[in-house]
């Protein structure tokens, strides 16, 4: 073997410098002219410009710029609604000619569905805009299905923990409540003498393939998991050579077509993902359709442009957990530097999957559950297949507890976590952290329209393989919409453990006591009221 292929395989390949994204949150605002929101403020020709409403709206819902005539229209999703109406500073109540109104906008109400419902599509991208949960006035903690996630409710104390409890009305800069609650993940837990991963945040970006989602996404992602300590991954597309300046921050999947894949990116980063199958479509392996198999895409995974793309189910080398490890050896002795991840479906016997993949040598199994947002899966195959993710997550746990393997391996879940409090509930259930995917999505503009699955289809430039349409999104600002929403979530579940008294993240593992199940939808209606 010449020596720059022993170099190689040591890991010693030349890379490129990495690239710093700062971690801070700055204004991201929609990029289109009229941003969706629950309300819309209606301002009548009475209005004399007097700038009462300016003055008064701590939301910036009005603006009068200096200079102006005339107050502009009025950024109508910022408003709360009908919260606002309690406070001092109604502007409806307060306007000398009532010339304000207050009205939902129907565009809003028709948004979304019962897992992504309007409220937390608004939410989300309130959350991108502004690195804050909101206000008032949007439901952002669940969805409206009536069923997993949105059944569990936290068990809060009625009194804070004395060591972490403030004087009444007191408030302190979320920066400086963020640093005494450790929300860190170490992603190796083996002790096999393979370098430790350390992320900030307990959340990382989930597989998005070259071809499923443009290229703006996919580095927008990179550099936003750069900024929070994060990773992101490739999906099944190949490793675009753009990445390589993120390639600390970067999962490289290994899927069943193997398309793109190659000794030199996996030797580039610092985890690999091995996937089996995908929560919403488990047994059917990747679908990729024509006409998003563009030259560009097709030379990415060594194919024929314009040809419908599948992988197979599953890998044909792997037929037992012995076959799985020799998988796993390969990864570790071409690069032994990296992590290796399996992301696998939850079928009934997914306990035993898991426990397999730790004696297989695995660092990380990834659960995907049935609620995945892919939007190439069949609709027959969706939720009608896996199990759901808040049933697989606690069966794991309490499995690799029994086995007495736990604490030697991470549990990551996905497959329909859409905010932070669906990431602290499965992490109470029994999870280390989450993967998500759709959420990203959705704070770079995604109105969850269906139409991911057509080159052209995608309105905002985001689920797209054409050159034109992905000229819609700049990466810039996709990657800071992502680094807000990130910040939103933190002190979310920051809030959360303080609540119950936390100093860290590890502490809710497993605390199924701080739950509770709503049997009933009036139960359900209280719970967050």
């Amino acid at each position: 073997m010449s020596t720059a292929v022993q170099e190689a395989r040591r890991g010693a390949i030349r890379k490129p410098p990495q690239v710093e994204v700062l971690r801070q949150v700055l204004p991201a605002p929609e990029r289109y002219r009229n941003p969706i929101g629950r309300y819309k403020v209606v301002r009548s020709a009475d209005c004399m410009s007097c700038g009462q409403c300016v003055k008064l709206c701590p939301h910036g819902v009005h603006e009068k710029p200096p200079g102006y005539r005339f107050t502009l229209r009025p950024h109508d999703h910022l408003c709360i609604g009908p919260d606002c109406a309690k406070t001092d500073h109604y502007c409806v109540d307060r306007c000398p000619r009532h010339a304000l109104s207050l009205l939902r906008n129907p565009t809003a109400d028709v948004l979304g569905d019962p897992r992504w419902s309007s409220d937390l599509i608004l939410a989300t991208w309130y959350e991108a805009e502004t690195g804050h949960a909101p206000q008032g006035g949007l439901e952002y903690r669940q969805g409206e299905s009536g069923g997993g996630f949105d059944r569990l409710r936290f068990r809060f104390p009625e009194q804070p923990p004395r060591e972490v409890a403030r004087p009444s009305g007191s408030r302190r800069d979320p920066a400086d409540r963020a640093t005494e609650i450790d929300t860190s993940l170490d992603l190796n837990r083996r002790n096999d003498g393979r370098p430790q991963v350390h992320i900030d945040i307990p959340v990382y970006g989930g597989g998005m393939s070259f071809g499923s989602v443009s290229i703006h996404a996919i580095l927008a992602k990179a550099r936003a998991a750069v900024a929070w300590n994060s990773f992101t991954c490739t999906g099944e597309g190949g490793y675009p050579d753009r990445l390589a300046p993120y390639d600390d921050h970067v999962i490289t999947q290994v899927a069943t077509g193997l398309f793109g894949v190659r000794e030199e990116t996996i030797q580039r980063v610092r985890m690999v993902e091995f996937k089996y199958a995908q929560g919403a479509k488990p047994g059917l392996g990747g679908h990729l359709l024509g006409d998003k198999n563009t030259p560009d895409v097709a030379r990415m995974r060594e194919a024929i442009a314009g040809n419908a793309l599948f992988s197979p189910f599953p890998f044909h080398s792997v037929y037992s957990i012995e076959d799985h490890k020799k998988h796993i050896d390969w990864i570790k002795e071409i690069n032994p530097r990296a992590l290796v991840s399996t992301k696998v479906s939850t079928p009934a016997d997914v306990d035993m999957v898991a426990v397999g993949s730790y004696h297989a040598g695995t660092h990380i199994v990834h659960l995907d559950g049935s609620y995945g947002g892919t939007g190439a899966a069949p609709d027959i195959a969706k939720k009608n297949i896996a199990m759901p993710i808040e049933y697989a997550i606690p069966k794991v746990h309490r499995f690799l507890v029994a086995e007495g393997l736990r604490d030697g391996i991470v549990v990551m879940a996905s497959g329909g976590l859409r905010c932070a409090h669906d990431v602290l509930k499965a992490i109470a259930l029994g999870a280390d952290g989450a993967v998500i995917g759709t959420a990203e999505m959705v704070a770079m503009g995604c109105t969850r329209c269906g139409n991911c699955e057509s080159g052209r289809g995608c309105p905002r430039g985001i689920a797209t393989t054409d050159r034109e349409l992905i000229q819609l999104m700049s990466v810039e600002w996709a990657t800071q919409r992502l680094i807000n929403m990130h910040n939103a979530w933190r002190e979310q579940i920051v809030d959360a453990l303080r609540r119950f008294g936390m100093k860290s993240i590890r502490e809710l593992r497993g605390r199924t006591d701080c739950l509770s199940y709503l049997e009933r939808r009036d139960e359900r209606e209280r719970a967050y009221a």
